[in-house]
């Protein structure tokens, strides 16, 4: 009986540890990490992808997310958007300095300080978050490596908001919000090993695994003031790339790839507009002008640049119709002195390039030369239409009575008169038209260049 009894005890034993190890199992499984990848510059196609990503990450039930950084800045506007969305998750992010290498600069210092836990490997830094680099317009803007004071209000205005924006931050996760606005009135610098002494970051690991290992067990506080035990130890890595639209948004929103998008679209309406019919230039014209059109409206764009581009344009357009030189040449001015201006924006990777703007130039003075040679031909050439192409022409004699009659020249049938009597199927020369009516004469003979006295 006590056998039995030992039996028993021993095989309920069993499946207990044998239910705990597949619990375990099943739990592990279950816990799973998102990767969200931030390499380059930060614009409209990036703040869409990290919107899309933490959605995702929110329907898969992901434990938290890592963002990982590596960039020099980017846009204010999509800066302000992925915080947002930072802020709003429902699932834990980490931000995550990485590799050994790599920054979060200007708007890169933002992000991470909105992260629920920030992080960095060695080797890596973190700060110049001034205003201007984060795609503040600010003419004029004063040294921001020099202490004193902004100059100017307008000035004063954007680097007091930054300041206030950044320190928010720090203090919704209990960071050194003095630093952070160091980072942003005189763009201070930090290691990780410096930030980590700084309190800017809360630990630092050498790859996302060690991360997820050293998190495991933190308390985050989620919006609407939940709070969340993480279980990270074992958690599966799950990354999430961002989709083609992303791709084709981050190609098409590079200002030189939208200058040069409104480039050939020009350059195909035009030539579609000289030679009706041809269609191929008109479509891709059409799809280019469309697509840079659509990348204006995602970039911070400076309307007085804009006018320019658009009366240079229509100038052009004119003088491709109607050659007259001056057009040309205020519509290539215009044009130019409108690129510069067009996009207000100084921030590292959406800075227009002087090269893809002399080339436009080139191309635009160019197109100029070009009608203005045709122009120098077609006046430099003998008449094609009209009294004046007529004279000269030779013309066959189709009947004729005393001083008038008949002739067929340039594939017409033409009423004539001269001073010579002619015969039907000669060939004559036209001297003049007078009242739609033909002045004929004979043909002279021409010269051989046989017995010529010099």
């Amino acid at each position: 009986m006590q056998t039995v009894k030992a039996v028993l005890v021993a095989a309920i034993a069993v499946v207990a540890l044998v239910a705990s190890l597949l619990c375990a199992a099943a739990g592990e499984s279950n816990s799973h990490a998102v990767t969200i990848s931030i390499d380059g510059a930060i614009g409209p196609a990036t703040a869409g992808y990290v919107k899309d990503a933490l959605a995702t990450a929110a329907e898969r039930r992901a434990e938290v997310v890592i963002l990982r950084l590596n960039t020099p800045g980017g846009l204010a506007t999509s800066m302000r958007d992925i915080i947002a969305d930072v802020l709003a998750s429902p699932v834990p992010v980490i931000g995550y300095v990485a590799p050994s290498g790599a920054h979060a600069a200007s708007a890169g210092t933002y992000i991470l300080y909105a992260t629920h836990i920030a992080a960095m490997a060695r080797g890596t830094n973190i700060g110049a978050a001034t205003p201007v680099q984060i795609g503040g317009s600010v003419p004029g803007l004063p040294d921001t490596t020099s202490k004193d004071k902004p100059k100017d209000a307008e000035t004063a205005k954007i680097t007091n908001d930054a300041v206030a924006f950044i320190r928010s931050l720090a203090e919704l996760r209990g960071r050194n919000a003095d630093w952070a606005e160091k980072a942003v009135r005189e763009a201070a610098s930090l290691s990780a090993d410096a930030a980590l002494r700084e309190h800017v970051i809360d630990l630092i690991a050498p790859n996302q695994v060690q991360l997820l290992r050293q998190v495991d067990g933190r308390t985050v506080e989620l919006p609407g003031g939940i709070t969340r035990r993480l279980a990270t130890k074992d958690a599966v890595i799950e990354p999430i790339d961002p989709g083609w639209i992303s791709r084709f948004l981050a190609v098409i929103t590079d200002p030189n790839v939208a200058l040069i998008l409104l480039l050939v679209g020009i350059y195909g309406l035009i030539f579609e507009f000289l030679s009706p019919g041809a269609v191929a230039p008109g479509v891709v014209g059409t799809i280019c002008l469309l697509l840079g059109l659509y990348a204006l409206n995602l970039l911070p764009v400076n309307y007085a640049g804009l006018a320019l581009m658009l009366i240079g344009i229509t100038l052009l357009t004119i003088e491709a119709f109607n050659p007259t030189v001056v057009l040309g040449l205020g519509g290539v001015i215009a044009f130019v002195f409108g690129a510069v201006m067009l996009f207000n924006v100084q921030a590292p990777g959406f800075r227009l390039s002087w090269w893809v703007v002399g080339s436009a130039a080139a191309m635009l003075i160019g197109l100029i030369v070009v009608v203005l040679g045709s122009l120098r031909r077609a006046r430099k050439g003998p008449a094609r239409v009209g009294a004046q192409a007529m004279r000269g022409a030779n013309a066959e004699v189709l009947d004729w009575s005393e001083n008038q009659g008949h002739v067929f020249t340039q594939g017409e049938r033409w009423q004539a008169r001269g001073v010579d009597n002619f015969k039907p199927g000669e060939v004559v020369e036209v001297t003049n038209i007078v009242d739609l009516t033909l002045v004929v004469r004979r043909r002279r003979p021409e010269p051989t260049g046989k017995g010529d006295v010099s």
